[in-house]
Parts: C-alpha cells; sequence; structure tokens
C-alpha cells in the first residue's frame, strides 16, 4: 500500500532541501534560488537551482527536477520507500507500517479533519446566536468587523453541549470527538465526555493548506487559562504549526518577509491594517519546527514580540534557538514597538498610524545585533580585559552554531564591532558588571552606522506624514489651511518646514508639487524637502501617490493629525508612545457601539 501522502507532506516540511543538496552541490544564493553544478550530468556553467521556499530543485541543462525525495532518490540511486526511510531518519520521523495504513475513507486523519471542519461551522454560527452575544461584543470591542471575523473564522464556545448534539446530528461519533479533542472523557465511566472548549472565544488552528486542525479558545469569564488549546492529536501538534499561516503564506512570499508576532489577537490586529502576512506560535516558545516553516517560506523572518519583559525573553530564546540551525542565505531580524503604555502589535495597530508599524519592522535589527547585546548588555565602551573576556564569551555562545562558515562571519563581525569601539574616545568602564543575564531594560543598540532600533517618535511619523500630504498634493491645503496654521511641531526641521508650507501656499494655493518644491528649495528648505519626499514607507504609501483618491489622502490626514492633538492634550508626550492614544476613550466605545448597531442592522456580525 502507499504510504500516506499526509506523511509525505510532513516530511517535505521537516527536511531542508538546501541542506540535503548542499552535501553534494557547492550552493551560491542567488535572489531567491540557491544555484550550483548539477551532479546528475557533467557541466562548467552553473544551472542547477534549488528553490528553498517551493521545495524544489530543476537543472535547466539535463532537466533533472523534483522534491527532496526525488533528489536522494537520484544522487543515491534509491527506491522511493528507501529515500522516504532515508529523509524520515534525517527528520526524526517513523514511517507508517504499511500493515496499518487504511483506505482513504477510513482515514483516521481525514475523520479529524472533517469533524474540526464541522465544529468551525457551529462556532462560527453560535458567535451569531442569542448566546454568543457577550462574545460577539468582545471581538467587536477589540474593532473587528465582518469582514475580519469571517476571514479568521471566529466563533463562540457556548457553555452547553449543544457542540456535541450538533456534531452527534451530523453523523459524528464521540470516539472521533474526543480523539480531536473536542471532548473530554471524565473519570466517571458512566458520565458523557464534556466539551473542553467552554463559554469562549474560538480561534480556528489550520495547516498550511487551510486544513483546520485544531482550536484555541479565549475564556471570556475567570476560568483559567486565559487561553486554551486544543491537547495533542493526530493532526494537532502545536510546536509545529503556526497561527494564520494558511491566510499569510502567498502574501509572505510575495512581500519576500513575514511577521511572527506573539499571540491570535496580534495577528488579526495586524490583518486588519492591511498587514496580512503575520503569523503567531500557539502561545509556546518559537521551536525549531517552526523555524524551519518560516524559513521554507523566506529567507529572514521579523519576530516582533511585546515589548514587556516576557516579550523580550521570548525574543531571546528565539534566538539561542535559532542559533545551531543558521546556514548561509537564512536569519531572523528583531522588530521592537517601544510604547511607554507597553502596547502589544495589536494595541499599536489600533491606537496608532500604519506607518509606525511598517518603520518598525523595516528598522527591525539582525540576530547577530541581538546576540551581540545578549553579551554586553548595551555597555559600549570596555577596557581591554573587558573586551578579551566578551570575546570570549561570544565565541562560547557561538560554538552552537552548525554552520563553520556562518560562525566565522559572526565571529569577525563582532570582532570588528568591539575593536572599533576602541577607536572612539573610550571612557574605560569602571565597575564592569556583567552582560545582561535576564533583564533588558532598553532594545539593543546596533552597530555603528546601522539601522536604529526603537522606532521613531509617533509624533515625528505623525508630522511627516502631514508635510507628505501638502508637499505631493498642494491642492488639498484648501482643506488642511486652518489645522496646519494651529499646529507646533515637535521636530525642529519639521516645524519650519510647517511654516514655509503656510508661507508659500497661503500667497498661491494653486502650486503644481514642482512648483511648491522648487519655492521651498529656494527658502533654503531643500534638505527637509529631500528628506520627507525620500521616506521610503511616505513615498511609496498609496494614499500619497498623486494618482490617490481624496478620500484616502483625507482619511490619512486625518488618522496623524489625531495623533497631534491627542499628544497636544496630553501635554506634550513625544516619546512614540502614549501620543498614538485616542483622546476621548468614552467616544471610542461610543463609535463602536454605533457600528455594531450599524452592523447588525444590515446583518453582519
Amino acid at each position: 500500500m502507499a504510504i500516506p501522502a499526509e506523511f509525505l507532506e510532513e516530511l517535505k516540511a521537516r527536511v531542508d532541501l538546501v541542506s540535503i543538496v548542499a552535501r553534494r552541490v557547492a550552493l551560491t544564493r542567488k535572489g531567491r534560488e540557491h544555484l550550483g553544478l548539477c551532479p546528475f550530468h557533467q557541466e562548467k556553467t552553473p544551472s542547477f537551482t534549488v528553490n528553498e521556499q517551493k521545495g524544489f530543485y530543476h537543472c535547466f541543462g539535463c532537466g533533472a527536477h523534483g522534491s527532496a525525495i526525488d533528489f536522494v532518490m537520484q544522487a543515491d540511486r534509491l527506491e522511493f520507500r528507501d529515500a522516504v526511510a532515508s529523509l524520515a531518519a534525517l527528520a526524526g520521523l517513523s514511517v507508517p507500517d504499511e500493515d496499518k495504513v487504511r483506505r482513504p475513507e477510513d482515514d483516521q486523519r481525514a475523520r479529524l479533519y472533517a469533524v474540526n471542519e464541522a465544529a468551525t461551522q457551529c462556532f462560527e454560527a453560535a458567535l451569531r446566536a442569542t448566546d454568543g452575544r457577550d462574545a460577539l461584543a468582545y471581538v467587536r470591542s477589540r474593532d473587528l468587523g465582518r469582514e475580519l471575523i469571517g476571514r479568521f473564522r471566529l466563533g463562540y464556545a457556548a457553555d452547553g453541549g449543544g457542540l456535541r448534539a450538533a456534531l452527534r446530528r451530523d453523523g459524528f461519533s464521540d470516539e472521533i470527538m474526543v480523539a480531536a479533542g473536542l471532548l473530554v472523557r471524565g473519570d466517571d465511566s458512566g458520565r458523557p465526555p464534556y466539551p473542553r472548549f467552554r463559554n469562549r472565544v474560538m480561534f480556528p488552528i489550520a495547516d498550511a493548506q487551510g486544513r483546520i486542525l485544531g482550536f484555541g479558545g479565549r475564556s471570556l469569564g475567570d476560568a483559567q487559562p486565559k487561553y486554551l488549546n486544543t491537547a495533542e492529536t493526530e493532526v494537532f501538534h502545536k510546536g509545529r504549526l503556526l497561527y494564520g499561516l494558511a491566510l499569510a503564506g502567498e502574501a509572505a512570499r510575495r512581500r519576500r518577509t513575514i511577521i511572527v508576532v506573539e499571540g491570535y489577537m496580534d495577528v488579526i490586529g495586524l490583518a486588519r491594517t492591511g498587514i496580512d502576512h503575520a503569523v503567531a506560535p500557539l502561545g509556546t516558545a518559537l521551536t525549531e519546527d517552526q523555524l524551519r516553516l518560516l524559513w521554507r517560506l523566506v529567507p529572514e523572518p521579523i519576530l516582533c514580540f511585546d515589548p514587556d519583559r516576557a516579550g523580550r525573553r521570548a525574543a531571546m530564546r528565539a534566538a539561542e534557538r535559532a542559533l545551531p540551525l543558521l546556514r548561509a542565505g537564512i536569519g531572523l531580524r528583531f522588530a521592537f514597538l517601544a510604547t511607554d503604555t507597553g502596547d502589544d502589535p495589536d494595541g499599536v495597530a489600533r491606537r496608532y498610524p500604519r506607518q509606525f508599524l511598517d518603520r518598525a519592522f523595516t528598522e527591525a535589527v539582525a540576530l547577530s545585533d541581538v546576540v551581540l547585546w545578549m553579551e554586553t548588555g548595551g555597555v559600549t565602551t570596555f577596557s581591554p580585559e573587558d573586551r578579551a573576556a566578551v570575546e570570549a564569551r561570544l565565541r562560547r555562545r557561538l560554538e552552537r552554531v552548525g554552520d563553520p562558515d556562518v560562525r566565522a562571519h559572526f565571529l569577525r563581525d563582532f570582532r570588528n564591532r568591539l575593536w572599533q569601539r576602541e577607536r572612539r574616545p573610550v571612557r574605560q568602564a569602571r565597575g564592569f558588571s556583567p552582560p545582561w543575564r535576564g533583564r533588558w531594560e532598553e532594545p539593543p543598540p546596533v552597530a555603528s552606522g546601522g539601522p536604529r532600533v526603537r522606532p521613531p517618535s509617533a509624533l515625528a511619523v505623525a508630522e511627516r506624514t502631514l508635510l507628505a500630504c501638502l508637499l505631493n498634493n498642494p491642492p488639498f491645503y484648501a482643506q488642511a489651511e486652518e489645522a496646519l496654521g494651529s499646529l507646533t511641531f515637535s521636530e525642529a526641521g519639521s516645524e519650519r518646514l510647517r511654516q514655509a508650507l503656510v508661507d508659500v501656499l497661503a500667497s498661491d494655493a494653486d502650486l503644481s508639487h514642482t512648483e511648491l518644491a522648487a519655492a521651498l528649495r529656494s527658502r533654503g528648505h531643500g534638505d527637509q524637502v529631500t528628506e520627507v519626499l525620500a521616506d521610503p514607507l511616505l513615498a511609496h504609501h498609496r494614499a500619497l501617490c498623486r494618482e490617490a483618491s481624496s478620500e484616502d489622502l483625507e482619511a490619512l490626514w486625518r488618522e496623524n493629525l489625531a495623533v497631534l492633538r491627542a499628544a497636544a492634550e496630553r501635554g506634550g508626550d513625544d516619546d512614540g508612545a502614549g501620543a498614538a492614544a485616542e483622546s476621548d476613550e468614552a467616544m471610542r466605545r461610543r463609535q463602536l457601539l454605533k457600528r455594531a448597531a450599524l452592523e447588525e442592522g444590515d446583518d453582519e456580525a
């Protein structure tokens, strides 16, 4: 009998095609692929490519192509089953016993997929029922409308036995519901099994193909734990899954990046802003399987954790776990959302303009920066003795890096950074304290000339966005004149440019964008104009292009104007934290209630 397709899919996901091929072929990364001399025919010019994201190799010379299984069969001259067994041993998997392989219609896994899909539909319906009012109110309080609720298939698990009864009517037995983790058998053998999830908002968890494998449930009351996952089942292994992967995979490949956050609501909150390439582990630290899964999609995922101590510890664990797996062409980056209110990514997405998140992701620091921080604690000046000690600790830490070339490059980079610091004016670090051990007061610094770590002030981002609105669309000044004239910007350069804009446009509001820029440059504001127009996150903003609709431009203006006004009410808070908070929380709640009422009137959920 055939080896189950599900096992072959899992095997291909677990093995690293590039590492397997690299045992026989010297590969060089070129764009999204790795290039080398084909091992199956003689050639002098490389025509053999390996696409890690697709798990596929191809030779343009002889036509050889296929997956990791095909490569092992062809390179080692093995039969299919022997090649599968060889790769399974490498991945730590056991090939299913042929005598136990069932026909597709009897396959337990297929029945688990089916019962989970049926349960998802029951949960979705319950969210819209009378008993789901509190759950729906919670979901809407998180600023989620019908489209997002439907896209992520959110639902509600009631307190009673409605799910069991509904699934039994659909032909599912108690045994399959217990096997799927939907029901739990008690100690009393005479008592029917009871639901695992009760009075919880439900988040279906799917694999990359979109099949529902299990659930996460958030308690609406005082029940603990606050978040509860499906127990391990034949198809649900939380250390091998990422929430939102089925929805984020294609967007991640297209953007060549993927954002990793901590929780379900972080993924959904980012999707609300249009960041549709985010995923999250299932309440645990990132595992090796999850890292490999991410690297199959993109070479350098961005980890964005909560800005509290727990989130920073999670980032450190991810860095430690990634080191043994590193090889040329893959890595990690770390984004830090530094806010005094401690907002998680979902909270930042609700409080701040979109470009604040975009900038944080753009300026994410490399794994090497985080490793260096772990051994220096942010100290930037050392005595020679201290520098030697730091270098020794870094060398010991880098012993965990499996790839010798990557290890050598890391060590060379760290040594250069440490000794470059000595060539600057040095303050002898008397009383030098040991490097950070479980404490992180600030995001890690980066090497000289590198990108900033802390995201720029929300005020600075908002101010530049308002300036860009007018620099790209001078006719908009007619609507913006009153607000622009009453503001005072926090950044000196932006404030000078604001005043110049008012002076120029007040006398001639019919200038084109090129004429306006020329007029400002003639007044000595060329550097500020160039800085705003060259900002990549503003230059490519869809609402700032000259073909953008007036509605998009007005919405962007209002959004960023609200940031400045809220900061003024807070007394000029310009550290990028609370400035973007709503100035009137009661007004926000009234708006949510009003929108919920309108949606109910339109039969929306």
